[in-house]
């Protein structure tokens, strides 16, 4: 768990500026209106001498490991995004996993295998500029363009006969992917994965000393995930680190309040801080995740079968 403990980086000043706002919704009239008002401070962050700050991308070349394959998803002319999946078995759930800002794909390749030990396939995804993706990151399309990830990756899945349940997982600045996704997808997905994420971004903002109502900037205006969430009604899952220095656990608490699920539940996770979870917490990260998708999809094991699996896990421990 070291390892993987080390690729839990996490850029604070990229993080704290990319917190702007942007919402890749189709818009309702409502939203078009507020979408309007927006547009000045759109082109304000959108420029340049702006983004050069705000973002701090890392580039890799193309190197597909062995049991993955890699895509190039296109979202604008030009632009095309990638994505690396880990196939356990076709008839598996899959989980469409949108990461955190100083992150990138190859950075969980360590990772996989411990979804694919729990039967889950694992498809992880850049945004534009990170890992071998194309084009530079531009916070107006943010949302966006996760949502034509989402579209194009869903498709992909269909036409190859991978039609396990589909799950969509973000983690810190990737669950404002995932909410924003989950929203829009509300019926194609069978559930959402909350990793260290935040309803309010102005208050998170401030703590990082970004003053966004200072910007003319209101809740609306931002990421709006808090909001957003209250339109998700199938099964949610949040895990947050009881010690998260950066986005405190009251910001889970209130998406999981404010979640739109019947079944929704919190995993605060104890000695864990925001970069630590799957470190602290080890291979039961995992495992809450496949029992959270067994829960979701109604292939949970009844008692019969768990206590048989038990026993089996005894006698192997004996006999090792």
């Amino acid at each position: 768990m070291a390892k993987i403990a080390c690729i839990r980086q996490f850029v604070f000043a990229a993080f704290a500026m990319s917190l702007i706002f942007t919402s890749g919704c189709q818009d309702t009239s409502d939203q078009a209106q507020q979408n309007k008002l927006s547009q000045t401070d759109m082109k304000t962050v959108d420029s340049p001498e702006i983004s050069q700050v705000l973002f701090h991308p890392i580039h890799v070349k193309k190197v597909t490991p062995e049991g993955a394959q890699d895509f190039d998803v296109p979202v604008a002319e030009g632009v095309q995004i990638g994505c690396r999946l880990f196939l356990q078995d076709p008839a598996s759930p899959t989980i469409l996993f949108f990461h955190g800002n100083g992150e990138i794909v190859p950075d969980y390749d360590n990772i996989a295998p411990f979804y694919l030990a729990e039967k889950i396939n694992f498809l992880v995804c850049d945004y534009r500029g990170y890992g071998w993706s194309s084009g530079s990151p531009v916070l107006s399309l943010f949302l966006e363009d996760a949502n034509k990830v989402f579209f194009f990756m869903h498709k992909w899945l269909h036409d190859n006969h991978i039609k396990g349940p589909l799950f969509v997982m973000g983690r810190s600045i990737g669950s404002a992917c995932a909410i924003d996704v989950a929203t829009t997808h509300n019926e194609e997905i069978s559930g959402l994965i909350i990793e260290s994420g935040f309803a309010k971004t102005i208050p998170l903002a401030k703590v990082l000393g970004l003053d966004l109502e200072s910007m003319g900037l209101e809740e609306k205006d931002t990421f709006n995930s808090g909001e957003k969430i209250a339109l998700v009604t199938k099964p949610t899952l949040l895990l947050h680190g009881q010690y998260d220095q950066l986005i405190p656990v009251w910001q889970a608490e209130m998406l999981h309040a404010e979640s739109g699920a019947k079944q929704k539940e919190l995993l605060i996770v104890p000695r864990a801080d925001h970069n630590s979870l799957i470190a602290v917490a080890g291979s039961q990260y995992f495992s809450v995740i496949r029992k959270f998708i067994e829960k979701a999809t109604g292939t949970a094991p009844d008692w019969r079968e768990r206590r048989k699996k038990f026993k089996e896990e005894q006698k192997n421990k004996e006999q090792s």
